[in-house]
């Protein structure tokens, strides 16, 4: 366990040291600080948008159980909080100090920005609504972060969610090339995924059709978006969801 996060995060490190635009040849370093600028305001509306979302909560709803298996709606907000305070140093030092075990390093993480009261860990999140410091790895994942874990934290609550199709879409088009910690690429290998509330498409197979933001919740392994989708390919998709 302690190699297998290790490479994958050695993994995760490649990426990130590969270059300003991820090692892909033909796109200029200006054209790339553009995109990333643009991710970075994608990234800061949403995390304005789930603000707005959560300060009606009550003390149980806090409680709720997210689409997280670990975490209720309060630890998840923490592990947001704590990956807008992370950066490269801080997470190679937090990493070692782990003994190399990623998912140990998370726990701290959330431990740490949970321990107050849900009004102090959303202030924390208010506090750094605009910051564009995270942990390693290309600015896309920090988008899918937020909408994914938006989307967790919603769904249990019965808020209603939608954000902008071209958020959804942008993250997309990264989860279905990545496997990095979740294995969303090999998730969705042999079945052809197409979004019933936009024109994106992707792969080849069954088909499995559905609004974008379930067609991600299935990439990223929330079985309960498996309810969202109808076509033959989505007894595949559910067979290589996550146990438990």
């Amino acid at each position: 366990m302690v190699l297998s996060n290790f490479l994958a995060v050695r993994r995760l490190t490649d990426v990130w040291t590969s270059g300003p635009v991820g090692g892909r040849p033909g796109i200029l370093e200006g054209a790339a600080e553009d995109m990333s600028d643009s991710t970075w305001d994608l990234i800061h509306a949403e995390r304005e948008r789930l603000i707005e979302d959560l300060q009606p909560l009550t003390a149980e709803q806090w409680r709720t159980q997210s689409l997280c298996p670990e975490w209720n709606v309060h630890q998840v907000l923490a592990h947001l909080v704590a990956l807008t305070k992370q950066t490269p140093p801080k997470f190679f030092g937090k990493f070692v100090a782990s003994g190399f075990q990623f998912n140990k390093m998370v726990a701290k993480d959330v431990a740490r920005e949970g321990s107050g009261t849900p009004a102090e860990t959303l202030a924390e999140l208010a506090a750094h609504v605009g910051d564009t410091t995270a942990p390693p790895g290309p600015v896309d994942s920090w988008i899918g972060e937020v909408v994914v874990h938006g989307a967790d934290i919603r769904r249990p609550l019965g808020l209603a969610y939608n954000p902008p199709v071209s958020t959804t879409r942008q993250v997309a088009d990264f989860y279905k090339n990545s496997n990095l910690l979740i294995g969303a690429k090999n998730r969705i290998v042999g079945v052809r995924l197409l979004a019933s509330d936009s024109d994106w498409t992707h792969g080849s197979g069954p088909e499995v059709r559905g609004p974008i933001l379930s067609l991600v919740q299935a990439m990223t392994g929330r079985v309960i978006a498996i309810y969202d989708l109808s076509g033959e390919g989505v007894s595949t998709l559910l067979a290589r969801m996550p146990a438990g």
